[in-house]
């Protein structure tokens, strides 16, 4: 997997806090970009110098970009997955995930728009009882692509790379 070969989407966000957060899980699962619809995000943002970055060191290595549509530029050959408590929808669970894909995630208070989800290539919910956060979300489904996926980097070099700097455990 290289990181061009998965974007998030996310539908009109409206918490700097849960955008900061997917920036870092999209860094941590090695995501290409990031991208977002609507106004909401970028109003939130205004006047907040002070906000805490929850996107951390590593969540700024990830493009962020406002955009039009979602669903209108995407590169060739990269599949629509849509990640909604939809009816007839897959459970992550059975969801064998594309080699390229954007991911596209509804709002906080909202859901993905029909057009969209008539667009997309498969659509996926994660079948717990209730609804989750948005960033609880993207980081469930990135890693379940990472869980499935068929090669990632493991061991103590990533573990050593990737760890806080105040934790030096080990298993003895």
């Amino acid at each position: 997997m290289t990181k061009e070969s998965v974007i998030v989407g996310l539908c009109n966000p409206k918490g700097p806090e849960n955008v900061g957060s997917v920036m870092r899980a999209a860094a941590n699962y090695q995501v290409g970009s990031v991208v977002y619809t609507g106004n909401r995000y970028a109003r939130a943002m205004q006047g907040r110098a002070q906000l805490a970055d929850t996107s951390r060191r590593i969540g700024k290595s990830v493009s962020l970009s406002e955009v039009v549509s979602l669903v209108d530029d995407v590169p060739e050959g990269m599949k629509i997955v849509c990640i909604e408590l939809v009816e007839n929808a897959l459970t992550l669970p059975e969801f064998k995930h594309p080699e390229s894909a954007l991911y596209i995630f509804g709002p906080e208070d909202g859901s993905i728009s029909q057009d969209i989800i008539n667009k997309a290539d498969a659509v996926v919910y994660i079948p717990t009882v209730g609804c989750m956060n948005l960033a609880a979300t993207v980081n469930v489904v990135l890693y379940d692509r990472l869980a499935k996926g068929e090669i990632h980097d493991s061991g103590n070099q990533l573990i050593r790379d990737s760890r806080d700097t105040n934790n030096w455990l080990k298993v003895l």
